[in-house]
Parts: C-alpha cells; sequence; structure tokens
C-alpha cells in the first residue's frame, strides 16, 4: 500500500491530504479564500497565489498530524502543476518540490484535470476504464474518453467559455454574489425556466461546447428588466443543462466501450447537472457515476489519488518539471475554432 502526500493550490483552494493506494483518505485540510476575491466578484490571481504561500505548509502540517503519519513515511509527493493561475501553481509545485528533495521521495506532478478524471475512481472502486467523462468546470468544459491513467481521448471542449465560468459571471451580473455556481442555483430553485436563452450549437455536428452567447443573453435578459432573477438564473441552468446533454450523448456515439458515464469537476456539484446525467445515463443503459460533492470542487484529495495511480504506474518526474498555465490532457487533439487553446 502506498501513502501519498497530495498538493492543490492551482486557483482559490490550498489543500493538503494524504491518501492511500487503496483509497483511504487519512486527513484532508482545504483553507478557501472566498471572504478575500467576494469583494472583486471574482478571483484575483495575485490575492490568491499570495494567500496559498501562507497557509500551505500549515495546511501540510495539520495533515500530517491529522493521518498520524511524519513525511518520512510518505512514499511520493504528489502536487498539481498545472493548468490554473500559475502564480498559485508555483506555490504548491515548489512546495512539493522542496519537500521531495528534503525527505528523498519522489515528486509526482500531477495534471489538474486528471485529478478530476480519476477522482471518480477513489470514491467508486468498481469504476473501470474506458469511461466516458464530462469534465466541467470554471476554467473547462469537456467530454473525454478516459482509457486509462494518463490515456485521455478528447472529444469535445469549449471554444470560448467554460460552463462554470458562465455560472460565476451570470451571478456577477444577477448580483448574487460569489462563488458563483451555488449561489445562481439557490436562486434557480426559486425561479422559472421561463426566459427565452439561447443554447449554442446544440443540434450541431460540431462536437464542442460555446457558453459566451448564452452569458451575454443572461446580460441582454437582465437589462431588459421584464423578468425576475430567479427566473433569469432558472431558465440560464437550464440552458447550460440542455446544451450539456446535447454534446453529452454525441459524444456517447463515439464511446461504444464505455463501462459507464461519469462527470467530475465544480460544475459536477449541481444538482440539476448531475440529475440530467443520471438520467441520460439510464436511458443508454450505463452506469452514471459521480463524486461526492466535496470532491467535485478543488480538492488535495484528487490529487494525492492520481498520484497514487500515477506512482502504481511507475510515472514519476524530476525536480526540475516546470509548473504550467495550460497543460491538455490530450495534447494530439485537433486544434479547435475560438478559445479552444485552454483545452
Amino acid at each position: 500500500m502506498a501513502l501519498i502526500l497530495g498538493l492543490e493550490s492551482s486557483c482559490d483552494e490550498t489543500a493538503a491530504a494524504l491518501v492511500t493506494s487503496d483509497r483511504q483518505v487519512l486527513a484532508h485540510r482545504l483553507a478557501g479564500q472566498e471572504a478575500a476575491h467576494r469583494p472583486f466578484g471574482g478571483v484575483v490571481p495575485e490575492i490568491a497565489a499570495r494567500a496559498h504561500v501562507e497557509v500551505l505548509a500549515p495546511l501540510i502540517e495539520a495533515a500530517l498530524a491529522d493521518a498520524g503519519v511524519t513525511l518520512a513515511e510518505v512514499d511520493a509527493i504528489a502536487a498539481t502543476a498545472g493548468p490554473g493561475l500559475i502564480g498559485g501553481v508555483i506555490v504548491g509545485l515548489v512546495t512539493g518540490k522542496a519537500l521531495a528533495h528534503a525527505a528523498g521521495k519522489p515528486l509526482i506532478a500531477v495534471n489538474h484535470l486528471e485529478g478530476h478524471a480519476l477522482s471518480p475512481r477513489l470514491s467508486d472502486p468498481d469504476l473501470a476504464f474506458p469511461y466516458l467523462l464530462l469534465l466541467v468546470s470554471g476554467g473547462h468544459c469537456q467530454l473525454l474518453l478516459v482509457e486509462g491513467v494518463n490515456r485521455y481521448r478528447r472529444l469535445a471542449t469549449t471554444i470560448d467559455d467554460a460552463a462554470g465560468e458562465a455560472f460565476d459571471k451570470t451571478a456577477k451580473v444577477l448580483g448574487l454574489g460569489f462563488p458563483g455556481g451555488p449561489a445562481v442555483e439557490v436562486a434557480a430553485r426559486a425561479g422559472r425556466a421561463i426566459v427565452p436563452l439561447p443554447r449554442p450549437l446544440k443540434g450541431s455536428p460540431e462536437p464542442h461546447f460555446s457558453f459566451a452567447g448564452l452569458k451575454s443573453a443572461v446580460v441582454r435578459a437582465q437589462a431588459a428588466g421584464t423578468w425576475s432573477v430567479e427566473d433569469i438564473a432558472a431558465s440560464f441552468q437550464q440552458a447550460v443543462v440542455d446544451c450539456l446533454i446535447d454534446r453529452t450523448v454525441r459524444a456517447l456515439g463515439q464511446a461504444h466501450h464505455a463501462t459507464a458515464l461519469v462527470v467530475a469537476g465544480g460544475v459536477a456539484a449541481n444538482g440539476a447537472v448531475r440529475t440530467a446525467l443520471s438520467d441520460l445515463a439510464g436511458a443508454h443503459g450505463l452506469r452514471f457515476v459521480a463524486p461526492p460533492l466535496w470532491l467535485c470542487t478543488d480538492n488535495a484529495a484528487m490529487i494525492g489519488w492520481a498520484g497514487a495511480e500515477r506512482f502504481a504506474a511507475g510515472l514519476t518526474d524530476p525536480l526540475d518539471v516546470a509548473a504550467r498555465p495550460r497543460w491538455p490532457l490530450d495534447p494530439g487533439a485537433e486544434a479547435v475554432r475560438g478559445a479552444g487553446v485552454k483545452a
């Protein structure tokens, strides 16, 4: 059994966790930064990076104490090396390098997206490769065929905004506060999906996602003054769900051997999204797998688990591995028009 120390600092969550290769999370410590970023209505990279510097070392010490282990008992250090806000990524990766060097342990540079992609296997030991994954978060919206550790085939990505980004900006437009995703979901429960909003690329032969036009339509709906905030929120959320389902149905046609339909990432915590995907999986005779809510948002347990999976496969990294603001899971995927470079 391997014991992995996982570190996460790619955006506005600082976290440390101790995870074993037999799926035990022995400790998990997390510090959020919502109060620091709330006055700005979004994450400020410089504020985020400075906060990571202040809290990461104490979090690591606390996680080791919670697990009742020392650094010497850890088998490897796994740290997010990208993609993300580069200042924050550097803080976590340099810390991981220092610990690995000082303790003489292997370093595992984890792609944050791989952390999300493999997180369902931490909570569900029966989830076998290959599976179709909808990875939907604040910075990314992709459909991937997960064929194994370090083996990903991208079927679709966003050509502009990610779904989570659209949630956050919709919340800002509607005055719902930060973080936006949970705020929009709460408001949507009190509203009706009656506002005529677009479903970008729905029904299109192009496999990808687009949310920029939907976001702009929300701005116009709010400015019109015709509908309540709750109705706009409900209509926006339903439009996102409709787009996600339409694109996922298309991807299912290319994933004939998938063992399950899986969702991961921050937007996977949205109840309407989970329900719609569960219904879709059932209609196609597939298992539906979603991590528990705490594993959907950024955390160190998923980084530790991805590290455990990579460690078992013999995949470690040198201490001079670089931090990366962009890092596609499928670097050989065909380039897409628009801002798809985010993939």
